[in-house]
């Protein structure tokens, strides 16, 4: 007789489930797009922390950059595409879903990853940090994508660029349709100039050094791999690499600085002036990058530099940036300790929305808002008000924003000169080399154009 034992079908062995292994670099872009969705988190601050916290190096963390970055640039493209994927309104997919699908979008559209490699790395970081019900969607939605390249999904959720130019530029590089109005007009209505600076807004911008007067040289930056600038005689361009590699870096020599920030600074030290020039004034000084540049100049020209901050913790940074080079006060910029007529040289480097530094800070572009600018644009008319009254007469004031939106530019500076007691001067001739300024006086820098973040400089000169 048989062994009924063995006649028994031997119980089947459940599979111990898989755990999901998403690779590192992929996770500290999700990592940083979560960080930027729930706490309003600066990408170009975050990311070096994730990067160091990880000990993430090389390709690796090369690759997370670009990842993070890139998606956080062409979200309002990835989007539109994922609209036509998606069988429900964006708005009601959970926010991490969302930033898993923008992810593999930004690799399947605009990065050299084959697809089922981005396909499939995705889903599987969807299954580490979403769960396996949610990562079956993600896969779903990503295969649509994959169906087709770029350009082909652009021309399909795309307004006709005939019919709505304005909609067309903003879907296609990825910019708020209010943010490409603004930018149109501040171009004077043409349509390729603007499309030529979102196309800028989305390239990674090259990293500039600022050599510190009396502490460092450009020579010393070239010697250790850097580049000169191209208009700034304190500026260099480093090619590759991590500046704070650089010596002159890590001692605070020398800094990480636009040529831009460089350029509307060192055009403050250069306006001609009647009389003494022996106190100058940074108005708005954190977090002290001109802070640094200036008091530098100052010193090196026997004047001081005082540097105000109303914020406390940034007032901390300016004294670590400019160290001995400047006396720095806390207090509110509209209501100063000081008695008026004081300065010689003011800085009105004043708050603004950043729209010029979108290549730099790329969730910017989703964060702001067209209701932010009366509040900002009111500020900066108070700034700037007491920026005249703190300078002496025959002494200059520079008004600087990282922004060229009109409301925060030529609106602000000729709304504050219709009280009187103040003329412009042409900062044009401040920036020797630069080409390219318009017509003056007032100087918008471009990134498209000079290469540097939209800068908007005027010099006025108080009766």
């Amino acid at each position: 007789m048989a062994d009924k034992s063995r006649a028994r079908a031997a119980p089947r062995r459940s599979r111990p489930e898989r755990r999901p292994q998403p690779d590192a670099p992929r996770r500290v872009a999700f990592d940083l797009l979560r960080a930027v969705d729930e706490r309003d988190a600066y990408a170009n601050l975050t990311m070096p922390g994730l990067l160091a916290t990880r000990s993430m190096h090389g390709r690796d963390a090369a690759f997370a950059t670009e990842l993070g970055y890139g998606t956080l640039r062409g979200r309002g493209t990835y989007d539109a595409v994922l609209a036509a994927c998606v069988d429900r309104p964006l708005d009601v997919v959970d926010p991490s879903v969302l930033d898993v699908l923008r992810l593999g979008a930004h690799q399947l559209l605009a990065m050299r990853v084959p697809s089922h490699a981005a396909v499939g790395a995705t889903v599987e970081l969807a299954r580490a940090v979403l769960g396996e019900g949610r990562a079956k969607f993600v896969n779903a939605v990503l295969r649509r994508v994959s169906a087709d390249d770029l350009a082909t999904w652009v021309a399909r959720v795309a307004p006709p660029y005939d019919d709505d130019p304005l909609g067309n530029l903003a879907v296609s590089h990825s910019h708020p349709r209010w943010i490409v109005s603004a930018f149109r007009d501040a171009l004077g209505g043409s349509l390729d100039a603007t499309a030529a600076l979102l196309a800028a807004d989305n390239a990674a911008p090259t990293v500039t050094l600022v050599a510190r007067p009396g502490r460092s040289t450009v020579d010393e930056l070239v010697a250790a791999g850097a580049d000169p600038a191209r208009w700034s005689p304190v500026g260099a361009v480093l090619p590759g690499g991590d500046p704070g590699d650089l010596a002159a870096v890590r001692d605070g020599r020398a800094a990480v600085q636009d040529e831009g920030s460089q350029l509307v600074a060192l055009a403050l030290s250069r306006a001609p002036i009647d009389g003494r020039d022996e106190r100058w004034l940074d108005l708005c000084a954190g977090p002290g990058g001109k802070a640094g540049l200036l008091g530098a100049v100052a010193r090196a020209r026997g004047a001081r530099l005082i540097a105000n901050e109303v914020s406390g913790t940034r007032a901390s940074l300016v004294r670590r940036t400019a160290g001995h080079d400047a006396d720095v006060v806390v207090a509110d910029g509209r209501r100063p300790p000081w008695a008026e007529a004081t300065f010689d040289r003011v800085l009105v480097d004043a708050p603004c929305t950043g729209l010029g530094a979108l290549r730099r800070r790329p969730e910017a572009r989703w964060r702001r808002r067209p209701e932010d600018l009366p509040v900002l644009r009111g500020l900066q008319q108070e700034l700037l008000g007491s920026g005249l009254r703190s300078v002496r007469p025959g002494g200059v004031v520079a008004y600087v924003t990282c922004s060229p939106h009109l409301a925060e530019t030529r609106v602000v500076v000729d709304d504050v000169l219709r009280a009187g007691g103040a003329e412009r001067i042409d900062a044009r001739d401040l920036l020797p080399g630069v080409p390219d300024l318009g017509n003056g006086p007032d100087v918008q820098l471009w990134p498209h154009v000079h290469g540097t973040d939209a800068m908007f400089l005027s010099v006025l000169r108080k009766h």
